[in-house]
């Protein structure tokens, strides 16, 4: 079972690639969608870093955006999105004047913008623990109150806070709780770096692509 990685230009596409590696999960890094294997990859992984407009118009310039919306909305291969990757996914950001994709219906706000969040060092750097409510796919071992199963390592000015139609899986604190994790149908968001949280990030890549190998999805 392969795990495809989008490269539009925007993304820790190596470090994904050795975390699956160092797991024992193929992957492939995958720049042309013209070039997407027939059939496609059991799961996919669209990274990000960077500002969401030029996000948006990399994968719509590229044909990223329709063929993922093939492979993805119609034909329910599980996609992973990191940080930029997860909010490009939504219908927009206060970051830009660009639609997202509009594949949840979710905005993405700024922290700046949030009287709770006046004060906060932004963008929000480092190290932190979520709340994880219970068990899921991505986070099987369910709620930890000590926190140490679930520590990692983020890098961002907006955020989620309250997704209408996706499932949240887990929220992180700043200022106010915003939605660290959440999935809807084939789609999985993360604002995080899974790559760059080490333990934490392994065990999360790892339990995606258990859930992708899965004949029922």
């Amino acid at each position: 079972m392969s795990i495809g990685i989008i490269d539009y230009g925007m993304g820790n596409v190596g470090a994904i690639a050795n975390m699956l590696l160092a797991l024992g999960v193929p992957a492939q890094v995958l720049a042309d969608p013209q070039a997407l294997p027939q059939p496609p990859p059991r799961a996919l992984i669209l990274p990000g870093v960077g500002a969401f407009d030029a996000g948006i118009e990399r994968l719509t310039n590229s044909g990223w955006a329709a063929a993922l919306r093939e492979v993805v909305v119609q034909g329910r291969t599980p996609l992973l999105g990191i940080c930029l990757g997860m909010q490009l996914m939504t219908a927009g950001s206060a970051e830009g004047a660009r639609a997202g994709l509009g594949w949840i219906a979710a905005r993405v706000t700024a922290f700046r913008d949030d009287p709770a969040c006046a004060g906060l060092v932004v963008p929000h750097m480092g190290w932190r623990r979520l709340s994880v409510p219970q068990a899921s796919p991505l986070f099987p071992d369910g709620p930890d109150p000590e926190g140490e199963r679930h520590r990692f390592y983020f890098v961002h000015s907006y955020r989620i806070v309250d997704p209408a139609d996706a499932e949240p899986l887990a929220w992180c604190t700043y200022g106010r709780p915003f939605v660290a994790a959440w999935r809807r149908g084939p789609l999985w968001g993360v604002q995080f770096h899974p790559e760059k949280s080490h333990r934490c990030g392994k065990q999360l890549l790892r339990a995606f692509a258990r859930l992708a190998a899965r004949p029922e999805r």
